[in-house]
C-alpha cells in the first residue's frame, strides 16, 4: 500500500498541474450558499471520481474558498475534506451498501462530541454538458449524461471537456439537528438519503430526468388503464377487436412521442449558436435565476408567446447554455416533415394533431402521454396561443394544453408545478414576408422542408437583436387554491367541474405575465411614433423626442421590474431602424423626415402591437383629452372605465382595479409635463404645442380600439335588439371597418382583423351588456346609455364621420 502510495502521490500532483492550467467551469446555481469560515468544512461528491476530485480542488482554491484538499481533524479522527458516496452496483452487493464508510465516521464522531459541528456541502461536477466553440465527435462521446463513465471514458472527458464543466455547489447540510433528532443508525440512513435525492435533482436539472427507452414509454402508455378503456369503447363503437384497436393506439404513441438524444441536443446547441451569431446582432436572456431556484424541485412548464417558429429553437438554445435541461415541445403535427420532424423529434418535440375532439382514443393516448412526462419531471414547453400571431398582438389562448395540465396535476398533486411565462421579443422575425401577404388577406402558407433553403438564403440579412425575457412564475397548486379552493375534493374524476373555471382563469393569468414581462425595441418605438400619424410621415426631431416620452412614461409606471428597455439614444434607433429596413430617411431643406412605404407601414404594425398594451392606459387617458381641456377624477372613471374590461380583454391586461391604474397613468403624464395637476383636477398645458402633439400622437394608439367598439355598437343599436346574430354583427362590423381604413387611405389589415371584434363581444357578454336569446344577441337601455356616454371621448369631426359610415347599411 505503502509503494502504491508513493507511485501515485507524483501522478496526482502531475494531474492536478496540467488539469491546472486547462480547466475551466462557471457554476449551474443562481446564487453561492455562503460558507462559514469558522466551522470545518467537508465536501462531498455524489460518486468516487478522481477527476470531479481534482476539479473540487482546483475550484476551491480559486474561489477562495474552504479547501477541499488534504483532510480535516475532528477529535482524534481524520477524514478526507472531500468525500464520495459510494457507486451503486447492478450486480453484486457492496458493503454498506448505499452509505459512506466516511460520512458514517463523521456522524458517529459528532454523536459523541455534542459541542463539535461540521458543514457537509454536497458538490455537483458535470463534463462537458453544453459544448464549447470546437464541436465534434469526441465532445459527444466524452459528455457526461446520466450512467455513469468508466475510467476510460472520464479521462477522455478530461481531456475534450476540461473548458466546459459545470459545478453546483449545494447549501450546507444542517448534520447536527440531524444527529439531535435522531438514533445515530437512523441518522447516517437519512443523510446518505438526503445527500441522494439532491444529487439526483441536480442531475435532473441540468440533464433532465433519465430518459426511458421511447418504445418501452409508449408500451407503458398503452398499457395505461385511461387508455385501455379507451381501447375496449373504440372497439365496442367500430365493431373491430381490441387487438386492433390496440395497434391503433401504438401508431398513435408513435406518432406523438418524442425521441429525446443527448447528442442530437448537444449538436443542436453548436448548430444553433452559430445559426444565431449570423442572423442576430446577440440574444439577451433575462429573469433565468428564477427558473434555476425552482428547477429540480418542480415541474417546469414554459409557456412562452409565439412570433415565429424561432421561438422554441431560441428558448431550448438559452436553457441549455446556460446549465437547464431544455424542454419536451408540444409541436403541431404538420412540423413532422422529412427530415426536419426527426431532427425535431430527438430534439425533444412531440406531435399533437390541431384537434382531436371527434377521436377518444388519440386524445387517450395523447393525454397519457403527457400525464407521464409530468409525472416523471420532464420540462416541458407548449404554447397557449396554439399558432404563431400574424398581428404581432398576443393571441387568445387555447384551453387544450392547459386543461391537460390540470387533469394530470389533479391525478398526482405530489410534485409542484410551476408554470414559466416568456416574452420573446425580436427586432425583426424571419416570416416578415408571409405575415405581410397574411395582413394582406393572403393565405397561410404550409409549412415545407424547402423553407430550410429559404433561411439559408438570409444568413447574409441581418435581423437586429432578440430579448428573451422570463416572467413572473406560477406556482399551480396556489393558483388552484385561490381560484377553486375545493379543486382537492373531487380531483380524481376524469374532468372535474372546476375545469371550466380554473383553465380560462389560468390561461388569462399566464397572458398577463407574459405581456408583464414585454421587451421594447427600437422598431418597436419607431413604429409606436410613425404609426401615430396618418400618412406614415414624421418629422425625424418630433420621433425622437416622442420616443424618449414614451421610454420615460414606461419608467414611471410600476410593475414593469421584468420590461426590458433599449439601450442608447433615439437617434440610434432611427437609425437601427432603417438599416433593418423598415423605414425611409428622406434630408428636405427644413429637416430630416421619416417615413414608410406602404408594405413598411403594414409590417411595421406587427412590432408595434408587440408592445402596445405597455402603453395602453396612458393613451386612453390622452384619448380623453383631444378636445376636452379638463377633467376631474371622477369624470374620467366615469367616462373611461366602461372601456377598461374591453381594451384589457383585447390587451391581455388585469381588467380589475381600474381607479389605481388610472392614477399611475394620470401621475406619469404629469411628471413628463403632458398634463398639469390643479385642485380641481388635471388638464393641459395652456398654449403648450409640443406636449399636445405628444398627447395627440399617444392617443391615436388606442383610436383604432375605440373605432371599432364605436362602430359594433353603433350597428347593434341601429339593428335593435334581438335581431342580430353574432356572426352577421361580426361581419357587418367587419366590413364597415375595412371601410373606414379605405376612405381615410389607409394600409392597415389588422384593423378589420374579425377576432377583434369576436374579442369584443366576448367581453360585452362577460360584462352583461350582452346576452343571447334564441341565437340573438339581445341589450336593454343601459347599453344604449353607455353609447351615448362614450361619444364623448370623440371629437364632433371623428363621432360624424363614424356616425355617415353607419347609417350605410350593407347591399
Amino acid at each position: 500500500m505503502a509503494v502504491l502510495r508513493t507511485f501515485l502521490a507524483p501522478l496526482r500532483a502531475l494531474c492536478r498541474r496540467l488539469l491546472d492550467h486547462w480547466l475551466d467551469y462557471h457554476h449551474v446555481e443562481a446564487q453561492q450558499p455562503t460558507l462559514d469560515a469558522m466551522r470545518p468544512t467537508l465536501y462531498v461528491l455524489p460518486h468516487p471520481a478522481f477527476s470531479d476530485r481534482l476539479a473540487l480542488e482546483l475550484m476551491t482554491r480559486r474561489e477562495g474558498l474552504p479547501s477541499a484538499r488534504g483532510s480535516v481533524v475532528l477529535g482524534e479522527t481524520r477524514l478526507p475534506a472531500c468525500i464520495a458516496l459510494p457507486r451503486l452496483s447492478r450486480g453484486l452487493t457492496q458493503i454498506h451498501g448505499r452509505r459512506s464508510l466516511h460520512l458514517d465516521t463523521l456522524l458517529a464522531e459528532l454523536a459523541d462530541a455534542p459541542n463539535r459541528d461540521v458543514q457537509l456541502v454536497p458538490v455537483s461536477v458535470f463534463w462537458g454538458r453544453a459544448p464549447g466553440k470546437d464541436f465534434g465527435f469526441w465532445k459527444l462521446l466524452a459528455a457526461d449524461s446520466w450512467q455513469w463513465s468508466g475510467r476510460l471514458r472520464r479521462l477522455l472527458s478530461m481531456a475534450v471537456n476540461g473548458k466546459h464543466v459545470q459545478v453546483h455547489i449545494g447549501a450546507p447540510l444542517q448534520l447536527r439537528t440531524l444527529i439531535e433528532t435522531r438514533p445515530l443508525p437512523v441518522a447516517q440512513r437519512k443523510t446518505a438519503r438526503v445527500l441522494r435525492v439532491h444529487f439526483r435533482r441536480v442531475r435532473a436539472r441540468v440533464l433532465g430526468p433519465d430518459l426511458s427507452h421511447r418504445n418501452t414509454l409508449i408500451r407503458g402508455v398503452v398499457d395505461s388503464p385511461q387508455v385501455r378503456q379507451a381501447i375496449s369503447d373504440a372497439a365496442t363503437a367500430r365493431g373491430t377487436s381490441p387487438e386492433r384497436e390496440t395497434r391503433r393506439a401504438l401508431r398513435y404513441g408513435r406518432e406523438i412521442a418524442s425521441n429525446t438524444s443527448y447528442p442530437v441536443l448537444r449538436f443542436l446547441y453548436q448548430l444553433l449558436r452559430r445559426l444565431w451569431n449570423r442572423l442576430y446582432d446577440g440574444v439577451t436572456v433575462n429573469g433565468l435565476d428564477d427558473v434555476k431556484a425552482l428547477a429540480g424541485d418542480h415541474e417546469l412548464i414554459y409557456v412562452p408567446c409565439h412570433r415565429s417558429h424561432i421561438d422554441y429553437l431560441l428558448l431550448s438554445y438559452a436553457l441549455f447554455r446556460e446549465g437547464l435541461m431544455p424542454p419536451h415541445i408540444a409541436a403541431g403535427r404538420n412540423l413532422d416533415m422529412p427530415v426536419i420532424g426527426a431532427l425535431l423529434r430527438r430534439g425533444g418535440a412531440f406531435f399533437l394533431r390541431r384537434s382531436f375532439r371527434d377521436n377518444r382514443l388519440y386524445a387517450a393516448v395523447f393525454n397519457e402521454y403527457v400525464h407521464r412526462l409530468i409525472s416523471r419531471g420532464h420540462p416541458l414547453e407548449y404554447f397557449i396561443e396554439g399558432g404563431r400571431s400574424r398581428t404581432g398582438r398576443m393571441l387568445a389562448p387555447r384551453p387544450g394544453m392547459l386543461a391537460m395540465t390540470l387533469r394530470s396535476f389533479a391525478r398526482d398533486p405530489r410534485r409542484e408545478v410551476a408554470f414559466v411565462p416568456v416574452y420573446v421579443g425580436y427586432e425583426k422575425v424571419l416570416e416578415s414576408g408571409s405575415y405581410l401577404k397574411e395582413l394582406r388577406g393572403g393565405h397561410k402558407k404550409k409549412e415545407s422542408p424547402f423553407d430550410l433553403l429559404r433561411i439559408v438564403r438570409r444568413l447574409r440579412q441581418s435581423y437586429g437583436h432578440v430579448t428573451v425575457n422570463v416572467g413572473e412564475p406560477l406556482m399551480l397548486s396556489g393558483f388552484l387554491d385561490r381560484q377553486v379552493p375545493d379543486w382537492r375534493d373531487n380531483r380524481r374524476q376524469t374532468r372535474p367541474d372546476w375545469l371550466n373555471q380554473a383553465v380560462p382563469a389560468l390561461g388569462a393569468t399566464l397572458s398577463q405575465r407574459i405581456n408583464a414581462a414585454a421587451a421594447i425595441t427600437p422598431v418597436s418605438l419607431v413604429a409606436l411614433g410613425l404609426l401615430a400619424n396618418s400618412h406614415h410621415a414624421i418629422e425625424a426631431d418630433l420621433l425622437e423626442r416622442h420616443m424618449r416620452l414614451l421610454v420615460d412614461l414606461r419608467r414611471h409606471l410600476s410593475g414593469g421590474e421584468r420590461i426590458t428597455l433599449p439601450e442608447g439614444e433615439p437617434r440610434d434607433w432611427i437609425a437601427h431602424t432603417a438599416q433593418l429596413e423598415f423605414i425611409e430617411r428622406h434630408q428636405q431643406a427644413l429637416g430630416e423626415l421619416v417615413l414608410a412605404t406602404p408594405e413598411q407601414a403594414t409590417l411595421l404594425t406587427w412590432y408595434r402591437n408587440n408592445v402596445l398594451h405597455l402603453f395602453i392606459d396612458m393613451a386612453l387617458v390622452a384619448f380623453a383629452y383631444r378636445h376636452n381641456a379638463r377633467f376631474n377624477t371622477e369624470e374620467l372613471l366615469t367616462l373611461l372605465g366602461p372601456a377598461w374590461p374591453v381594451l384589457a380583454h383585447e390587451f391581455h391586461l388585469p381588467a380589475d382595479a381600474f381607479a389605481p391604474r388610472l392614477e399611475r397613468a394620470l401621475a406619469a403624464l404629469v411628471s413628463e409635463d403632458l398634463l398639469i395637476e390643479t385642485d380641481h383636477g388635471w388638464e393641459r398645458p395652456a398654449g403648450h404645442l409640443a406636449s399636445s402633439e405628444h398627447l395627440r400622437l399617444l392617443g391615436r394608439l388606442v383610436q383604432p380600439t375605440l373605432e371599432r367598439g364605436y362602430l359594433l355598437l353603433a350597428v347593434l343599436l341601429r339593428e335593435g335588439s334581438g335581431t342580430l346574430n353574432r356572426e352577421a354583427l361580426e361581419e357587418q362590423s367587419r366590413q364597415l371597418a375595412e371601410r373606414l381604413t379605405l376612405l381615410s387611405g389607409l394600409n392597415a389589415p389588422e384593423f378589420f382583423d374579425k377576432r377583434l371584434f369576436s374579442g369584443l363581444l366576448d367581453t360585452l357578454e362577460a360584462q352583461g351588456w350582452l346576452w343571447q336569446e334564441n341565437d340573438t344577441l339581445c341589450y336593454d337601455s343601459s347599453l344604449e346609455s353607455a353609447q351615448r356616454r362614450g361619444q364623448a371621448l370623440f371629437d364632433p369631426s371623428l363621432r360624424h364621420r363614424l356616425t355617415q359610415l353607419v347609417h350605410r347599411r350593407p347591399s
